[in-house]
């Protein structure tokens, strides 16, 4: 078995930040999208899709966002670094 491979990441670690992103988008944008569809008569498959995209695209844009400020404000998702910057390898 290979090992993992580990990554020394500057800054803000994108890739978290876009798993992030879509899990906060599940768990926060689905049941908005449920709730505003139904004060919406929605009478086919397409206008539900349609309404999904109208209003699921800027919930994860403003999720997206959000989350990408707050790593970057808290140095969340920065690759597991150690905060005290000891490190064991000399």
């Amino acid at each position: 078995m290979q090992p993992v491979e580990e990554v020394e990441v500057e800054g803000v670690d994108y890739g978290w930040v876009m798993q992030t992103t879509f899990v906060v988008t599940i768990l926060v944008g689905a049941p908005v999208v449920a709730v505003l569809s139904l004060f919406v008569t929605l009478e086919s498959w397409g206008a539900r899709a349609a309404f999904a995209v109208r209003v699921g695209a800027p919930i994860w844009f403003l999720t997206a966002v959000t989350v990408a400020v707050y790593a970057r404000r808290t140095e969340a998702g920065d690759g597991y670094s150690d905060p005290d910057g000891d490190s064991d390898e000399e």
